[in-house]
């Protein structure tokens, strides 16, 4: 069995004070980590940081704050300060989200993201250690800026990453990487690309977000899992990674989605497919196919409960037995 277990926070559909009970609850049932995720719903920081005191013995991870929607300096204050909140417990993960929430939601060119991500990787490697820094990134500039509350610890970096440019990235210079969307049997895939790229002798953890359906009958967790595929699939940094996976299965949804056809493309998505990218079935078959994933080299599992009833009943299904 993993040595981590993680669930994604906040739950949907609980408001973020009404979180407390369950959140001071996950130790309990044997979870190690919480990772924030950052949409359209709460910010990454603010639900770590109300679990850093309702939860002191957790780990607490970003997964994923955009590069792009906060500046370089930004992101750096906001990273320290989780990091002194929580001394030796706070991962920061950075990604570039997607087209749509950069472009669509913020206004903000979506351009060279894999530079955006190197760049911003390598800013914040120096600034967190309270170094002033003075340099012209590819994609960014900074002028004589200088943390001002260091942490005592710096926190580890992880890159969000889907092919391989990105994937070697997270391996060669940051941490680790966060990977998503995948079935236990790509992660065999992935995951050699991390670890295959690290230079100084350290392994380097692989976390990933798993959605998962527990304790639903088969029909409506595939409709479910149906509906999130098309609406993350479609989106170009997710289409191109699952094109490069040889996911052909997935090639009539992108033709109707493409022909504006949206109905068809939630209808051409086939179970197998479902099956693969979402766990679903009894909690005790969950709990097994989340295992799989790290058998496959996954360090840190971290559930993402896509329920159509109460998520809390979802956290306690989905904890690890002993």
């Amino acid at each position: 069995m993993t040595a981590r277990w993680g669930i994604t926070i906040p739950l949907e559909g609980v408001p973020l004070l009404e979180q407390r009970s369950v959140i001071e609850q996950l130790p309990d049932l044997g979870y190690t980590d919480v990772w924030s995720a950052e949409a359209n719903g709460a910010d990454a920081f603010t639900p770590l940081a109300l679990a850093s005191v309702w939860a002191p013995s957790l780990r607490l991870g970003t997964a994923i704050v955009p590069v792009y929607t906060r500046g370089p300096a930004t992101l750096a204050m906001s990273a320290a300060a989780m990091a002194a909140a929580a001394p030796g417990r706070f991962a920061l993960g950075i990604g570039t989200s997607s087209n749509v929430i950069v472009e669509r939601w913020n206004s903000i060119p979506f351009t060279e993201p894999y530079k955006r991500i190197r760049d911003t990787l390598r800013f914040l490697r120096e600034a967190l250690t309270g170094a002033k820094v003075k340099a012209e990134y590819d994609t960014f500039s900074v002028q004589g800026f200088t943390l001002g509350a260091v942490p005592e610890q710096a926190p580890p970096l992880f890159v969000a990453a889907l092919r391989p440019g990105m994937l070697r990235l997270a391996g060669r210079e940051g941490d680790g990487a966060i990977i998503n969307w995948l079935s236990a049997e790509d992660v065999r895939t992935v995951a050699p690309h991390v670890r295959g790229a690290a230079e100084d002798g350290r392994d380097r953890e692989v976390v990933a977000r798993i959605f998962a359906i527990p304790d639903t009958d088969p029909d409506t967790a595939r409709g479910i899992g149906r509906w999130a595929i098309s609406a993350y699939l479609n989106v170009p940094v997710y289409r191109a990674f699952h094109e490069w996976l040889g996911r052909e299965e997935l090639t009539p949804m992108w033709k109707e989605w493409d022909e504006g056809d949206r109905k068809g493309a939630l209808e051409a998505i086939p179970d197998s497919v479902v099956d693969d990218l979402i766990v679903h079935g009894p909690a005790e078959y969950c709990r097994e196919r989340i295992r799989a994933y790290a058998d496959a080299g996954v360090t840190t599992p971290v559930i993402a409960p896509l329920v159509p009833g109460d998520p809390v009943a979802a956290v306690r299904a989905l904890a690890p037995v002993t």
